[in-house]
C-alpha cells in the first residue's frame, strides 16, 4: 500500500506539517500576554454568568459553547492532532466574546474594574441600575 493520500500528499510529510502547526499553535498560547488575556475573559465571563442583571437568554451562549467542547460531535474531529482540539478552543473564545458584548455595558465595566482592583465578586450595587427595555413613540 502506497504512502501517498488521494491529493498526492505523503503521510510523513502531511504529519510533519501538522506537527509544525501544532507547534506554532502552542507557541502563541504560550505568550503571556494572549494567556493572561484569554484568562481575564474568561474570569470576566465567569462574573458575568452570575450576575442577575444580564439576562438569561444571554447566559445561555457560554452554555452552548460548553455543550458544543463537551459533546462527540464537532467540526473538525479531534482525532487529527491539534486541529481537532484547536476548533474547540476556538469556539470556546468566540463564545465567551460574543456573550461579553451581549452583556449590559455597564455589568461589564463594573466587573472589568473590579476584576482590575482584585475585588471578589458581588453583584452591581442598586446605584448601577440598568433598565433593559424597548419603546416607541406613538403619534
Amino acid at each position: 500500500m502506497s504512502a501517498t493520500g488521494r491529493a498526492g500528499l505523503r503521510w510523513p510529510a502531511f504529519r510533519a506539517n501538522v506537527l509544525v502547526m501544532g507547534s506554532r499553535v502552542i507557541s502563541l498560547l504560550t505568550r503571556p500576554g494572549l494567556l493572561r488575556a484569554m484568562i481575564l475573559r474568561a474570569r470576566l465571563a465567569f462574573r458575568l454568568i452570575r450576575e442577575p442583571r444580564v439576562r438569561l437568554l444571554v447566559k445561555l451562549v457560554p452554555l452552548a459553547a460548553i455543550v458544543y467542547v463537551l459533546s462527540p460531535i464537532d467540526l473538525i474531529p479531534d482525532v487529527l492532532p491539534a486541529i481537532g482540539e484547536l476548533d474547540d478552543l476556538v469556539s470556546a473564545l468566540i463564545a465567551i466574546e460574543v456573550f461579553v458584548n451581549l452583556c449590559p455595558p455597564q455589568a461589564v465595566a463594573f466587573h472589568t474594574e473590579a476584576l482590575a482592583e482584585g475585588r471578589p465578586y458581588s453583584p452591581m450595587d442598586a446605584d448601577h441600575t440598568i433598565i433593559d427595555a424597548e419603546w416607541r413613540r406613538e403619534s
